[in-house]
Protein backbone atom coordinates (compact mmCIF):
# COMPACT_ATOMS: atom_id res chain seq x y z
CA UNK A 1 0.00 0.00 0.00
CA UNK A 2 1.60 3.23 -0.96
CA UNK A 3 0.30 6.07 1.07
CA UNK A 4 1.22 9.67 -0.07
CA UNK A 5 2.44 12.10 2.57
CA UNK A 6 0.49 14.62 1.36
CA UNK A 7 -2.31 12.24 2.32
CA UNK A 8 -1.81 11.64 5.70
CA UNK A 9 -0.47 15.40 6.67
CA UNK A 10 -4.12 16.28 5.52
CA UNK A 11 -5.39 13.75 8.05
CA UNK A 12 -2.71 15.17 10.86
CA UNK A 13 -4.29 18.79 10.03
CA UNK A 14 -8.11 17.29 10.63
CA UNK A 15 -7.19 16.03 13.60
CA UNK A 16 -5.08 18.64 14.88
CA UNK A 17 -7.78 21.39 14.06
CA UNK A 18 -10.68 19.21 14.28
CA UNK A 19 -12.27 20.58 10.98
CA UNK A 20 -11.57 20.70 7.01
CA UNK A 21 -11.69 24.13 7.22
CA UNK A 22 -9.03 24.31 9.86
CA UNK A 23 -6.87 21.91 7.63
CA UNK A 24 -7.38 24.08 4.70
CA UNK A 25 -6.41 26.86 6.04
CA UNK A 26 -3.30 25.63 7.91
CA UNK A 27 -1.71 23.43 5.25
CA UNK A 28 -2.57 26.22 2.56
CA UNK A 29 -4.87 24.29 0.47
CA UNK A 30 -8.24 24.38 -0.64
CA UNK A 31 -11.22 22.69 1.59
CA UNK A 32 -12.14 20.40 -1.61
CA UNK A 33 -8.51 19.64 -1.59
CA UNK A 34 -8.53 18.46 2.10
CA UNK A 35 -11.45 16.60 0.81
CA UNK A 36 -10.34 14.81 -1.52
CA UNK A 37 -6.96 13.42 0.30
CA UNK A 38 -8.94 12.45 2.98
CA UNK A 39 -11.42 10.17 0.64
CA UNK A 40 -7.97 8.82 -1.24
CA UNK A 41 -6.55 8.10 2.29
CA UNK A 42 -10.01 5.96 3.97
CA UNK A 43 -9.96 4.74 0.03
CA UNK A 44 -6.30 3.36 0.04
CA UNK A 45 -6.75 2.00 3.61
CA UNK A 46 -9.77 0.97 3.94
CA UNK A 47 -10.90 2.33 6.85
CA UNK A 48 -13.65 4.67 8.02
CA UNK A 49 -11.86 7.67 9.91
CA UNK A 50 -14.42 9.77 10.81
CA UNK A 51 -17.93 10.30 11.31
CA UNK A 52 -20.19 13.25 10.85
CA UNK A 53 -22.08 14.54 13.87
CA UNK A 54 -24.70 17.81 13.78
CA UNK A 55 -22.22 18.58 11.26
CA UNK A 56 -18.79 18.23 12.97
CA UNK A 57 -16.30 15.60 12.31
CA UNK A 58 -15.88 12.64 15.12
CA UNK A 59 -12.68 10.59 14.44
CA UNK A 60 -13.16 7.19 14.83
CA UNK A 61 -11.01 4.57 16.97
CA UNK A 62 -9.08 3.91 13.95
CA UNK A 63 -8.32 7.48 13.49
CA UNK A 64 -7.08 7.83 16.91
CA UNK A 65 -4.53 5.27 16.79
CA UNK A 66 -3.22 6.01 13.08
CA UNK A 67 -3.07 9.49 14.69
CA UNK A 68 -0.56 8.29 17.05
CA UNK A 69 1.63 6.48 14.51
CA UNK A 70 1.71 9.40 12.30
CA UNK A 71 2.23 12.30 14.93
CA UNK A 72 5.75 12.02 14.63
CA UNK A 73 6.12 11.15 11.36
CA UNK A 74 4.62 14.82 9.93
CA UNK A 75 6.03 16.55 12.75
CA UNK A 76 9.36 16.12 11.94
CA UNK A 77 9.08 16.62 8.11
CA UNK A 78 7.18 19.95 9.13
CA UNK A 79 10.70 20.78 11.33
CA UNK A 80 12.59 19.71 7.88
CA UNK A 81 10.79 22.38 6.09
CA UNK A 82 11.55 24.63 8.84
CA UNK A 83 15.12 24.21 8.54
CA UNK A 84 15.42 24.70 5.36
CA UNK A 85 13.20 27.93 5.27
CA UNK A 86 15.72 28.98 7.73
CA UNK A 87 18.87 28.48 6.20
CA UNK A 88 17.49 30.27 3.09
CA UNK A 89 16.52 32.90 4.57
CA UNK A 90 19.42 32.65 6.88
CA UNK A 91 17.36 33.07 10.34
CA UNK A 92 20.00 32.92 13.50
CA UNK A 93 18.45 29.29 13.91
CA UNK A 94 15.78 27.53 15.85
CA UNK A 95 15.17 27.03 19.29
CA UNK A 96 13.38 23.61 19.82
CA UNK A 97 11.48 23.39 23.40
CA UNK A 98 8.41 21.01 24.20
CA UNK A 99 6.88 21.15 27.63
CA UNK A 100 4.01 20.48 29.38
CA UNK A 101 1.17 22.43 29.89
CA UNK A 102 1.79 23.20 33.04
CA UNK A 103 4.84 25.71 32.02
CA UNK A 104 2.96 26.52 28.92
CA UNK A 105 0.66 29.26 30.10
CA UNK A 106 3.36 31.77 31.22
CA UNK A 107 6.60 30.63 32.64
CA UNK A 108 8.31 29.24 28.99
CA UNK A 109 6.61 31.79 27.05
CA UNK A 110 7.82 34.19 29.58
CA UNK A 111 11.25 32.69 29.26
CA UNK A 112 11.95 31.91 25.68
CA UNK A 113 10.62 35.74 24.61
CA UNK A 114 13.44 37.01 26.93
CA UNK A 115 15.43 34.75 25.38
CA UNK A 116 14.81 35.74 22.06
CA UNK A 117 15.06 39.23 22.57
CA UNK A 118 18.66 39.14 22.33
CA UNK A 119 18.80 37.00 19.64
CA UNK A 120 17.33 38.52 16.54
CA UNK A 121 16.09 36.29 14.04
CA UNK A 122 15.53 33.23 16.12
CA UNK A 123 13.08 30.92 15.19
CA UNK A 124 11.18 29.27 18.16
CA UNK A 125 9.34 26.01 17.63
CA UNK A 126 7.49 25.43 20.90
CA UNK A 127 5.06 23.02 21.54
CA UNK A 128 3.35 21.79 24.88
CA UNK A 129 1.95 18.05 25.47
CA UNK A 130 1.71 15.69 27.74
CA UNK A 131 4.94 14.27 28.84
CA UNK A 132 5.29 10.65 27.63
CA UNK A 133 4.68 12.45 24.13
CA UNK A 134 7.42 14.67 24.75
CA UNK A 135 10.28 11.76 25.46
CA UNK A 136 9.15 10.51 22.08
CA UNK A 137 9.37 13.70 20.48
CA UNK A 138 13.10 14.67 22.46
CA UNK A 139 14.04 10.85 21.31
CA UNK A 140 13.00 11.23 17.65
CA UNK A 141 15.13 14.43 17.53
CA UNK A 142 11.92 16.40 17.01
CA UNK A 143 12.94 19.07 19.67
CA UNK A 144 16.46 19.43 21.78
CA UNK A 145 15.05 20.04 25.07
CA UNK A 146 12.09 18.90 26.99
CA UNK A 147 10.55 19.12 30.12
CA UNK A 148 8.41 16.31 30.90
CA UNK A 149 6.79 14.41 34.61
CA UNK A 150 8.70 10.93 35.64
CA UNK A 151 9.21 8.48 34.88
CA UNK A 152 10.92 8.50 32.21
CA UNK A 153 10.08 6.09 29.10
CA UNK A 154 13.97 5.24 28.76
CA UNK A 155 17.86 6.05 30.13
CA UNK A 156 18.79 7.54 26.42
CA UNK A 157 18.06 10.75 27.68
CA UNK A 158 20.38 12.75 29.51
CA UNK A 159 17.97 14.20 32.75
CA UNK A 160 17.82 17.40 34.74
CA UNK A 161 15.66 16.32 37.88
CA UNK A 162 13.42 18.40 40.22
CA UNK A 163 10.88 18.16 42.64
CA UNK A 164 8.10 20.69 42.82
CA UNK A 165 5.47 21.13 45.96
CA UNK A 166 1.99 21.82 45.14
CA UNK A 167 -0.25 24.04 47.25
CA UNK A 168 -3.72 23.58 48.02
CA UNK A 169 -5.94 26.51 46.10
CA UNK A 170 -9.46 27.20 47.50
CA UNK A 171 -12.23 29.79 46.65
CA UNK A 172 -11.07 33.25 47.87
CA UNK A 173 -14.28 33.21 50.68
CA UNK A 174 -13.13 29.49 51.99
CA UNK A 175 -13.63 29.58 55.77
CA UNK A 176 -11.29 27.01 55.49
CA UNK A 177 -8.90 30.31 55.29
CA UNK A 178 -8.23 30.15 58.90
CA UNK A 179 -5.88 27.73 59.10
CA UNK A 180 -2.15 28.31 57.87
CA UNK A 181 -1.77 24.78 56.80
CA UNK A 182 -4.54 22.22 55.21
CA UNK A 183 -4.31 18.55 56.00
CA UNK A 184 -6.57 15.50 55.00
CA UNK A 185 -8.32 15.99 58.41
CA UNK A 186 -9.50 19.79 57.71
CA UNK A 187 -10.73 18.87 54.21
CA UNK A 188 -12.41 15.34 54.82
CA UNK A 189 -15.57 15.61 53.04
CA UNK A 190 -14.63 18.59 51.64
CA UNK A 191 -15.27 18.43 47.43
CA UNK A 192 -12.36 18.63 45.70
CA UNK A 193 -11.34 19.11 41.69
CA UNK A 194 -8.12 16.69 40.80
CA UNK A 195 -6.15 15.45 38.19
CA UNK A 196 -7.46 11.69 36.42
CA UNK A 197 -6.15 8.74 38.15
CA UNK A 198 -3.20 7.76 36.41
CA UNK A 199 -1.42 11.22 37.46
CA UNK A 200 0.96 11.14 39.89
CA UNK A 201 -0.49 13.94 42.37
CA UNK A 202 -3.78 12.07 42.26
CA UNK A 203 -2.35 8.92 43.26
CA UNK A 204 -0.59 10.47 46.42
CA UNK A 205 -3.56 12.26 47.04
CA UNK A 206 -5.56 9.36 47.55
CA UNK A 207 -3.26 7.82 49.69
CA UNK A 208 -2.35 10.80 52.20
CA UNK A 209 -6.12 10.92 52.75
CA UNK A 210 -6.22 6.90 52.93
CA UNK A 211 -3.53 6.69 55.52
CA UNK A 212 -5.34 9.82 57.20
CA UNK A 213 -8.62 8.05 57.37
CA UNK A 214 -9.99 11.10 55.61
CA UNK A 215 -13.15 10.70 52.79
CA UNK A 216 -11.35 12.33 49.72
CA UNK A 217 -14.18 13.72 47.70
CA UNK A 218 -13.46 14.18 44.15
CA UNK A 219 -16.31 16.48 42.34
CA UNK A 220 -14.43 17.47 39.57
CA UNK A 221 -12.10 15.14 37.23
CA UNK A 222 -9.82 16.92 34.57
CA UNK A 223 -6.49 16.84 33.25
CA UNK A 224 -4.44 20.30 32.99
CA UNK A 225 -3.97 22.18 36.12
CA UNK A 226 -5.22 25.53 34.77
CA UNK A 227 -8.42 23.91 35.08
CA UNK A 228 -8.30 22.51 38.16
CA UNK A 229 -7.62 26.29 39.16
CA UNK A 230 -10.64 27.57 37.11
CA UNK A 231 -13.07 25.26 38.77
CA UNK A 232 -11.55 26.18 42.04
CA UNK A 233 -12.21 30.07 41.29
CA UNK A 234 -15.86 28.99 40.48
CA UNK A 235 -16.73 27.87 44.10
CA UNK A 236 -16.52 24.13 43.11
CA UNK A 237 -14.07 22.70 45.00
CA UNK A 238 -10.32 22.91 46.89
CA UNK A 239 -7.25 21.12 44.57
CA UNK A 240 -3.59 20.69 44.88
CA UNK A 241 -1.66 22.71 41.70
CA UNK A 242 2.02 23.12 40.80
CA UNK A 243 3.64 26.19 41.52
CA UNK A 244 3.88 27.50 37.64
CA UNK A 245 0.02 27.44 37.72
CA UNK A 246 -0.09 29.43 40.44
CA UNK A 247 3.04 32.25 39.83
CA UNK A 248 1.26 33.33 36.38
CA UNK A 249 -1.76 33.48 37.32
CA UNK A 250 -3.00 37.06 37.13
CA UNK A 251 -6.75 36.94 38.24
CA UNK A 252 -7.05 35.95 41.66
CA UNK A 253 -10.20 35.03 42.88
CA UNK A 254 -8.73 31.64 45.09
CA UNK A 255 -6.18 31.70 47.50
CA UNK A 256 -3.46 28.67 48.85
CA UNK A 257 -2.24 27.45 52.17
CA UNK A 258 0.49 24.67 52.18
CA UNK A 259 -0.69 21.27 52.56
CA UNK A 260 1.04 18.15 54.55
CA UNK A 261 1.93 16.13 53.93
CA UNK A 262 3.46 17.62 51.03
CA UNK A 263 2.30 16.24 47.22
CA UNK A 264 5.27 16.66 45.08
CA UNK A 265 5.13 16.62 41.69
CA UNK A 266 8.33 14.85 39.61
CA UNK A 267 9.94 16.31 36.68
CA UNK A 268 13.05 16.47 34.50
CA UNK A 269 14.46 18.58 32.09
CA UNK A 270 15.59 16.40 29.01
CA UNK A 271 17.59 16.16 25.87
CA UNK A 272 19.14 13.32 23.83
CA UNK A 273 22.35 11.32 24.88
CA UNK A 274 22.61 10.62 21.06
CA UNK A 275 23.34 14.21 19.49
CA UNK A 276 24.70 17.18 21.06
CA UNK A 277 23.14 20.05 21.82
CA UNK A 278 23.33 23.34 19.60
CA UNK A 279 24.90 26.20 20.75
CA UNK A 280 21.49 27.86 20.82
CA UNK A 281 19.86 25.22 22.78
CA UNK A 282 22.78 25.07 25.35
CA UNK A 283 22.36 28.82 25.98
CA UNK A 284 19.15 28.47 26.15
CA UNK A 285 19.16 25.41 28.83
CA UNK A 286 21.55 26.96 31.11
CA UNK A 287 18.88 30.07 31.40
CA UNK A 288 15.90 27.23 31.67
CA UNK A 289 17.68 25.84 34.89
CA UNK A 290 18.52 28.89 36.26
CA UNK A 291 14.64 30.16 36.54
CA UNK A 292 13.31 26.93 36.95
CA UNK A 293 15.25 25.62 40.12
CA UNK A 294 14.00 28.66 42.51
CA UNK A 295 10.64 26.82 42.10
CA UNK A 296 11.99 23.62 43.09
CA UNK A 297 11.81 22.44 46.58
CA UNK A 298 14.92 20.57 46.05
CA UNK A 299 17.32 18.95 43.66
CA UNK A 300 15.46 15.17 43.50
CA UNK A 301 17.61 12.39 43.91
Amino acid sequence: MALRFRQLQAFHAIMETGTVTGAASYLGISQPGISNLLSQLERQTRLKLFAREKGRLVPSPEASVLFREIDTVVRGLDHVTQAVSDLQNKQGGQLQVASPHSLSFGFLPSLIAEFARERPGLSVSFQSQYSTKIQEWVLAGLFEIGICELPAITDAFHTHLLQFETLCALPADSPLAIHDVLTPELLDGHPFVVMGPEHMTHRRTHEAFQNAGATWNTLVHTHLFENMLGFVKEGMGATLVDPFTLAFDYEGGFITRSFRPAIMIDMAVITSKSRPLSMLASEFLELLLERIEPFAVKQAI
